[in-house]
C-alpha cells in the first residue's frame, strides 16, 4: 500500500468493503490495461528466445489505479480553431431540482448559485487567495485608520436592461440585507459591523449610518473596526437593481417575479427562459462591461450524478459544475473529455463532543467530564487511523490526508510544515498506556484510567457507497488499539438528521465525522470561535479566543503577522485536538474538448465571457 502498512486483519476488512464496491467487469478492466505487457517473445534462463508463448499483457483495474490531483490542469487545453458565437450545454450535477432562489441576497443552495453565476456577478474580483482586488467591475480603497472602505463603480457597468449600475444600488443591497423584514440568510457579522446596520436592523433607525453614497458610482462604509477579513470576501460583493425592486416589500422580495422567473444582472449573459428547477437558457449579453462575450449563448440543465458520465459521453452537455471522484478511475480516458482538478474548499474531519451550546448566551461552554475530555484519548485515535490509505482505497488518490484545519485551498495560509500525528498505532498504543487506559477485563477493549467501561457513540452520515466502508474502517482502526467505538444505534444516520443530532449536542454522540466547504475568507473564527453555532465540537481556550481575535486585528493586514497568527493556530488545534481533520479532497470537472478558453483556477483572468466552441455541435465520445 506504499508508505503505509495495514496489519492483515484491517487489509482483510477492507477488501471485503471493497469488494461490495463492485470492481469494474473483465471487458472494462481490459480496455482501460496499461502497457505493462508485450506481444514480443521473452528470454530464457540461457539467453535463448521462447517464440511459443507470448507474455499476457496485464490487467489492471482502473479501481486500483493511484492518482495525484498535480497531474491536472486548471486550465482547459485549446484544441483547433473557435468559431464565432455557438452555444454551450452545461450540466448542473444534482439529484434533486434547483430552488430557483435566483438572486445573491436570498439564495441559500449552491445549484442556485451556479445559474445566478452566469448572469450576474461579484463586483470585486479575487485573487488566488481569495483576497479582493481591483480588476473588477468596481475598485475599492480602504483607509485603515478611518476604518472605511471607498468603493467605486466603473462608468461601462450596466443591468442587463441598459440601466447603469450605480452606488445607490450597491447600498440598497445592504439595505435589503439589513432590513428587519429581510427573509434571507446573510444578515451577520460582515453586516453588523458596519456602523449604524445593528440600529437600522432593529428598527431604531431608518437609515445604514455608516454607508454614505458620494456619488453615482462610488460610496463609502464606515465600519467599528476595519478588519483584514473585511477584504478577503467579508464586505458584501453584490449590488441589487433598486429600479427593479424598489416598490416591492423586502418580506415579499424572496418570492417576487423579479427574483424567480425574470431575474436581472449585469453579467456575460441574460436570462432568456426558466424551467423551474431543471433548466435555464440565457443568451449573451452584448453590452457587458468587459466586451462582448464569444458565445451566443448558454443551455444549463440538471443532470443526475447517475447520468452525469452518460450525459458527458453523448455531447448532451459540454460541462459539468462537478464531477464525483469516485467515478473517475472507470472513465478517465474519456476520449471527448479533458478533466480540470484543482483542490477543493473542503475537507472531512472527525469530532469529539466537548461541551454544548449556550443558545441564551450565544456561546459554546466546554465540559470537562465528557467522555472525550482527555486530550491523549483524541490524540491516540487520530493517531490510529491511516487516511493517506483512505485516500488511495477509497478515493484512488483524489483525497489524501489532511494535516490542520486550513486546507490547501489557501495556499498563502495552510502550514505544511506543521508536524500533525500521522498513522502510528505503537505510538497510539504508548499514549494510551501512559495514560492510564488499560484492558482491565481483559475484553480485548480498553477501561478509563478509573476503571470504568469505555464505550464511544460515533454518529457518521449516509451517502454514497463508500459511506459504510470508511466508517467502518475507523472502527476498526480504533478497534486495533483497544478502544471500543461503535455506530450510534448500529447504522449511518441520514444527512439531515446527522446535522440536527450535532447541532442539537445530541448526548448519545460522543464523536462524529464531519465535513466543511470553507469559505473565501481565512477567517475560520465561523468554525471555531466561541460565539460560533457551527463550532460543533464546543471547543474553546483562552488561546484559540485570542488568536482568532488577532487574525481580524488591525496587525492582521500585514499579510505575514495574519499567517504567523493562523500557523500558531493550525498547531494549537493539532495540539489540542478538539477536532482532526481527515482527508482533503480534489475537485474535478470535465470539459468537452470543443471548448475553448475556461479555468477552475482561483483568481483565474479566464472568465466567463471568453469561453468559445470550436464547432456546433458538441461532439460525443468516440
Amino acid at each position: 500500500m506504499g508508505k503505509t502498512a495495514f496489519s492483515k486483519a484491517l487489509f482483510a476488512l477492507m477488501l471485503v468493503l471493497l469488494l461490495a464496491l463492485a470492481a469494474c467487469s473483465d471487458e472494462s478492466a481490459s480496455e482501460e490495461a496499461d502497457d505493462n505487457g508485450s506481444d514480443e517473445g521473452t528470454e530464457d534462463a540461457e539467453g535463448t528466445e521462447d517464440d511459443e508463448e507470448e507474455e499476457e499483457e496485464e490487467e489492471v483495474d482502473p479501481g486500483d489505479v493511484v492518482y495525484s490531483i498535480d497531474d491536472f490542469n486548471h486550465t482547459k487545453t485549446n484544441e483547433g480553431e473557435a468559431i464565432d458565437g455557438g452555444t454551450l450545454n452545461f450540466g448542473l450535477v444534482s439529484d434533486t431540482v434547483f430552488e430557483g432562489t435566483l438572486n445573491w441576497n436570498f439564495y441559500q443552495g449552491a445549484p442556485d448559485a451556479e445559474v445566478i453565476e452566469w448572469f450576474d456577478e461579484s463586483l470585486l474580483t479575487i485573487d488566488e487567495n481569495y483576497n479582493y482586488t481591483n480588476d473588477g467591475a468596481a475598485t475599492f480603497e480602504a483607509d485603515e485608520d478611518a476604518n472605511t472602505i471607498t468603493f467605486t463603480i466603473r462608468d461601462d457597468v450596466n443591468w442587463h436592461d441598459g440601466e447603469p449600475v450605480t452606488a445607490e444600488d450597491w447600498a440598497f443591497s445592504y439595505e435589503v440585507i439589513g432590513d428587519p423584514e429581510y427573509t434571507g440568510i446573510r444578515y451577520g457579522a460582515d453586516f453588523t459591523v458596519i456602523e449604524g446596520m445593528e440600529e437600522y436592523n432593529s428598527g431604531d433607525a431608518d437609515e445604514i449610518s455608516g454607508i454614505e453614497i458620494i456619488d453615482d458610482k462610488s460610496m463609502e462604509i464606515t465600519y467599528k473596526q476595519l478588519n483584514p477579513s473585511l477584504l478577503a470576501g467579508g464586505a458584501w460583493p453584490y449590488a441589487m437593481p433598486k429600479h427593479v425592486f424598489e416598490d416591492i416589500p423586502v418580506a415579499e422580495m424572496e418570492e417576487a417575479p423579479e427574483v424567480r422567473e425574470n431575474p436581472i444582472g449585469m453579467g456575460p449573459f441574460k436570462v432568456d427562459t426558466i424551467t423551474p428547477g431543471e433548466s435555464v437558457t440565457y443568451t449573451k449579453n452584448e453590452d457587458y462591461w468587459r466586451g462582448e462575450p464569444n458565445l451566443d449563448g448558454v443551455t444549463l440543465q440538471v443532470v443526475n450524478p447517475n447520468v452525469v458520465v452518460q450525459s458527458l459521453e453523448t455531447g448532451e452537455v459540454d460541462m459539468v459544475d462537478s464531477f464525483p471522484t469516485d467515478q473517475y478511475p472507470e472513465n478517465a480516458e474519456m476520449s471527448n473529455i479533458e478533466y480540470l482538478g484543482g483542490v477543493d474548499n473542503a475537507y472531512t474531519y472527525i469530532g469529539f463532543k466537548l461541551g454544548e451550546w449556550d443558545d441564551d448566551a450565544g456561546e459554546v461552554v466546554m465540559d470537562d467530564s465528557k467522555k472525550m475530555a482527555d486530550v491523549d484519548l483524541r490524540r491516540a485515535m487520530w493517531h490510529a487511523v491511516d487516511n493517506d490509505a483512505v485516500g488511495e482505497q477509497f478515493y484512488n488518490g483524489l483525497r489524501w490526508n489532511a494535516t490542520t484545519l486550513i486546507a490547501p485551498s489557501h495556499p498563502d495560509y495552510h502550514d505544511d510544515s506543521i508536524e500533525a500525528p500521522t498513522y502510528d498505532p505503537d505510538t497510539a498504543n504508548q499514549i494510551l498506556d501512559e495514560a492510564g487506559y488499560e484492558d482491565v477485563t481483559d475484553d480485548g477493549f480498553r477501561e478509563t484510567p478509573d476503571g470504568d467501561e469505555l464505550v464511544i457513540n460515533f454518529a457518521s452520515m449516509s451517502g454514497g457507497d463508500t459511506a459504510e466502508p470508511i466508517a467502518q474502517y475507523y472502527i476498526q482502526s480504533w478497534e486495533d488499539i483497544g478502544i471500543n467505538v461503535q455506530l450510534l444505534d448500529g447504522r449511518l444516520i441520514e444527512f439531515n438528521a446527522f446535522y440536527d443530532m450535532v447541532e442539537e449536542d445530541d448526548p448519545e454522540i460522543d464523536i462524529y465525522q464531519g465535513a466543511w466547504s470553507v469559505g473565501s475568507d481565512v477567517n475560520p473564527s465561523g468554525l471555531y470561535g466561541p460565539n460560533a453555532m457551527f463550532n460543533y465540537s464546543r471547543y474553546t481556550s483562552e488561546e484559540n479566543e485570542a488568536l482568532l481575535e488577532e487574525g481580524v486585528s488591525e496587525d492582521s493586514f500585514d499579510i505575514e503577522h495574519r499567517q504567523s497568527v493562523y500557523s500558531e493556530w493550525q498547531e494549537l488545534m493539532v495540539e489540542d485536538v478538539p477536532v482532526f481533520p481527515t482527508v482533503y479532497r480534489a475537485e474535478l470537472v470535465p470539459v468537452n474538448n470543443r471548448v475553448h478558453n475556461f479555468s477552475i483556477e482561483t483568481g483565474t483572468d479566464v472568465y466567463r465571457s471568453d469561453i468559445a466552441v470550436t464547432e456546433e455541435e458538441t461532439p460525443a465520445a468516440e
